[in-house]
């Protein structure tokens, strides 16, 4: 690499408030890319959008004035600014939810990953495979045949629906009527609870 390569923009001053001096070796400097300036060219700012490698030069003044009137999203409507943004977040690469792939059917599956050296325990696989146990709300949801997203009001309508239709009075005193009755009240009283 030659003394006269820069990797760093803009160019650093020389503590004094000044700017670093030109590299020597006999160089031309560069001219300010704005129309009547002779000043020095020490910063480059890109021609556009589309070809963000292709650079003008300018002296300070002029990159600051071009800086400032800058608008990479000019031109653009809001959905194709949302895209980009969309897109700049993973680096333009495509993406899909995990255990899942276009054309491929790849499906993750724990039991597959060989652990020789036993870093996730001795029952990885078959814990990836296990059902996590029930909460009690859960219990309760399916004792009352409801489904998410719940509300007092929805609880509470199913609770006197479900009172009328298994009443031990109303299924002439029957040992199992009587049972899911009761079930039902400590699933009430479960469910309302964790609503309110």
């Amino acid at each position: 690499m030659s003394s006269s390569n820069r990797n760093f923009w803009p160019p650093k001053d020389n503590g004094k408030g000044q700017r670093r001096a030109p590299p020597q070796g006999g160089g031309a400097l560069r001219a300010c890319d704005h129309e009547g300036c002779a000043e020095q060219a020490d910063y480059r700012a890109p021609k556009s959008r589309d070809s963000l490698n292709e650079y003008y030069w300018f002296c300070l003044d002029h990159v600051r004035a071009y800086n400032a009137s800058w608008n990479f999203y000019e031109g653009m409507s809001a959905d194709e600014i949302e895209n980009l943004l969309r897109n700049d977040v993973t680096w333009d690469r495509p993406t899909w939810p995990m255990g899942q792939r276009t054309g491929g059917g790849f499906r993750f599956d724990a039991s597959k990953i060989k652990d020789g050296f036993g870093v996730f325990g001795e029952e990885f696989g078959e814990a990836m495979h296990q059902k996590a146990p029930d909460t009690a709300e859960l219990v309760a949801m399916r004792e009352m045949n409801l489904t998410a997203p719940l509300s007092v009001e929805v609880v509470r309508a199913r609770y006197k629906e479900l009172c009328k239709l298994h009443h031990p009075d109303t299924n002439g005193g029957d040992k199992e009527a009587e049972e899911r009755f009761k079930r039902i009240g400590q699933a009430y009283k479960t469910l309302m609870e964790s609503l309110v």
